[in-house]
């Protein structure tokens, strides 16, 4: 994760500037059916999270060459009976992206970036129901290389870019931009 840096007035206009933007454009995906019916795709559907990431692909791409606030990578869903209840969204940025330029997309006094390292993921293949999450996956337990190959798993030093969640609707402006 980035450290924050100290809080200055022109960080917190433009973190305001970006809510201002991103709360309208995600307005209509409360309804999680019309994020699907837009092209975002859950990300690991079966399995258990606390936030479900609808993504677009489309997004995606776009985040590597810039930064929109209206188009987040993706949507952060929490799981209601059989649906979806919008919490927040995901902004992404290349995997060799600076500090300097995350600052410029978000700035690092209001938010912190983060990115998923040493990870051992199961052989590509393989069921569900046979992975050990304690072991393999973003929670798992393995975590050097070694220790991955011995478990039977791929070894992974980074997966996709950094990444920073935003919760616009929240009221207490400490969790807005919380992780």
């Amino acid at each position: 994760m980035t450290y924050l840096r100290p809080a200055n007035a022109a960080d917190q206009k433009r973190a305001a500037e970006i809510l201002s933007e991103l709360r309208p454009a995600i307005e209509k995906y409360r309804d999680y059916r019309v994020a699907l019916a837009e092209g975002f795709q859950i990300f690991l559907p079966n399995v258990p999270q606390e936030h479900y990431h609808f993504t677009s692909y489309r997004y995606a791409i776009e985040a590597r060459f810039g930064f929109n606030p209206e188009h987040p990578t993706s949507l952060l869903y929490k799981k209601v009976g059989d649906g979806y209840e919008l919490e927040g969204a995901m902004y992404t940025a290349p995997k060799g992206a600076s500090e300097e330029e995350l600052n410029e997309r978000v700035p690092l006094s209001v938010a912190r970036w983060h990115k998923h390292v040493n990870l051992c993921m199961p052989q590509k293949g393989t069921e569900l129901q046979q992975v050990n999450l304690k072991q393999f996956g973003f929670r798992g337990s393995i975590s050097t290389e070694a220790a991955c190959e011995q478990a039977g798993g791929v070894w992974r030093p980074q997966v996709f870019g950094w990444m920073v969640h935003v919760y616009p609707f929240e009221s207490d402006p400490a969790k807005i931009w919380a992780h």
